[in-house]
């Protein structure tokens, strides 16, 4: 069963997907974990884990496209996953537009290392970082 606030974000890639979850009742994210992938395929164990853990009510994946807007070969991607999302879960998978989600996860990233709150062998997450800020940004676009 859902948990109806609950959603889940991925930062899609070919080696790694950023995975945040996020709140619909005070619109909020924070990064999760990013999971290995090869050729873009995730780990479906560890994502079927975290999907039954969180219970999304639905799925938010970052749209990759060039500075102009426009489509590229990884959008095609971040599409195709998008659907089999779909397909294997069975809930609403929305696409929201994450030109520039890379630079703020870092500048995130950084501003916690700062901090003292993650090490610089954390850096993976930074994926997990960006799924966050796509979360945020359809947050912002969508409530």
């Amino acid at each position: 069963m859902s948990n109806p606030s609950n959603v889940l974000g991925f930062d899609h890639g070919t080696r790694y997907i950023g995975i945040a979850v996020g709140n619909l009742l005070i619109p909020s994210a924070r990064p999760l974990v990013a999971i290995t992938a090869h050729q873009g395929v995730p780990n479906w164990s560890e994502l079927d884990n975290l999907v039954s853990t969180w219970a999304p009510a639905s799925m938010i994946v970052g749209l990759p496209l060039n500075l102009e807007g426009g489509e590229q070969p990884a959008s095609h991607r971040s599409r195709r996953f998008a659907d089999q999302l779909v397909k294997r879960y069975h809930l609403d998978v929305h696409l929201v537009d994450e030109r520039h989600s890379s630079q703020e996860a870092a500048r995130n990233f950084a501003a916690q290392r700062a901090m003292g709150l993650r090490r610089r062998h954390h850096a993976a997450d930074i994926d997990a970082f960006a799924a966050a800020v796509i979360l945020e940004t359809w947050f912002t676009e969508t409530l």
